[in-house]
């Protein structure tokens, strides 16, 4: 894909930002370098520290009261990247506030801690005509993309199963009714959930078992399309190993995302001439090769930048088109962040039930 500079672009969204992090510093703010986006006003608590963001980022002002800069200001959409109030996401209502002055919003995830918190912005949303994206990173890795693209192909076959690994834990049942002991599951499960809902659709249901030594899980998931798979909540593996692991099976072709970043896609074949107790060759033919990416670090790319490889540029680049051209986003909407906080809430039931989603 070819990536424009934001000062290439002839036309560019009026935006706010509500936030002043060290999150947003690292993995939001710089990315505006990609993207059509004129940054008007930045928003904080902290008076000094938006002040601070002003300056280093080209805001022309600084807030410490979002409502004082949605009334003041002229504005197309705004950033959000917030922390918790409680153990609560504040994105909700934040979100709400800034739909119904008239303005489009991006907002970091977890988006809700309940699924009635995210029906209340879609509520507002349909009354407002403003749209909601979610920073679901995941989705916008370039290997998950690609994986998209190929199970989509007819090559592929219809997926039938997939398998996710991911390392959380999740406290015993008498604690999942507490914020604070959820806090942490909340964070990050919209990071599995929000690839399986990309890449399989809804979920219908999911039975789930935890061990008690790390308060890890194995999840059984159907989809309303027929499809199965595996959530592995794998909580106790060395921060030295890989992170993730996504792997979908198709019909006679699968491929493995390992780490987030390299794929492989194993395509239709077989292993070697012969046939079994007669093959000398693991070597089968070259038009039936597995096919594998990874990026390379030696050039100054765009491709091996986190901001990009991460999926923090491609999915605030794609917000930002979705503006421009006054068109909701099909990924990463309001939709996605209600299967994503249905399987949540999904979670909070006892180990060894099957919970009905869909």
């Amino acid at each position: 894909m070819y990536v424009k500079y934001n000062f290439e672009y002839e036309q560019r969204i009026r935006a706010g930002f509500i936030g002043c992090g060290g999150h947003s510093y690292r993995n939001i703010y710089p990315t505006f370098q990609y993207a059509p986006i004129e940054l008007v006003a930045v928003c904080d608590f902290d008076k000094k520290r938006a002040e601070t963001y002003k300056s280093m980022f080209g805001a022309k002002s600084a807030y410490d009261d979002h409502i004082e800069m949605l009334d003041k200001e002229s504005l197309d959409a705004v950033f959000v990247v917030t922390n918790y109030e409680n153990n609560i996401p504040r994105y909700p209502k934040l979100a709400i506030d800034i739909m119904n002055a008239g303005c489009h919003v991006w907002i970091e995830k977890p988006p809700a801690s309940s699924v009635k918190e995210v029906q209340d912005m879609i509520d507002v949303s349909e009354k407002t005509g403003k749209f909601v994206m979610v920073g679901f990173k995941k989705v916008f890795f370039t290997a998950i993309s690609k994986a998209k693209e190929i199970i989509s192909s007819k090559e592929f076959g219809n997926p039938a199963s997939i398998y996710v690994r991911y390392p959380q834990s999740i406290p015993d049942f008498r604690d999942r009714e507490n914020p604070a002991k959820m806090h942490g599951f909340l964070d990050h499960i919209g990071h599995p959930a929000s690839i399986l809902h990309y890449l399989m659709g809804k979920t219908k249901s999911v039975y789930f078992q935890r061990e008690a030594f790390n308060g890890g899980t194995i999840a059984v998931l159907t989809f309303l399309n027929g499809a199965i798979g595996c959530l592995h909540l794998c909580a106790g593996q060395s921060g030295t190993s890989p992170l993730e692991r996504v792997e979908v099976i198709g019909s006679g072709c699968n491929l493995v995302v390992e780490n987030g970043v390299k794929l492989t896609y194993y395509r239709r074949g077989e292993r070697g001439p012969g046939g079994y107790g007669r093959s000398s060759n693991y070597i089968g033919k070259d038009e039936s090769a597995p096919i594998y990416w990874e990026p390379e670090f030696s050039l100054g790319q765009l491709y091996n930048k986190g901001i990009f490889m991460l999926g923090y540029a491609p999915e605030i680049i794609y917000f930002s088109e979705c503006v421009l051209a006054n068109r909701p986003p099909e990924k990463c909407n309001l939709e996605t962040a209600l299967e994503v906080t249905k399987l949540y809430e999904a979670y909070k039931n006892p180990d060894g039930t099957e919970i009905k989603i869909n």
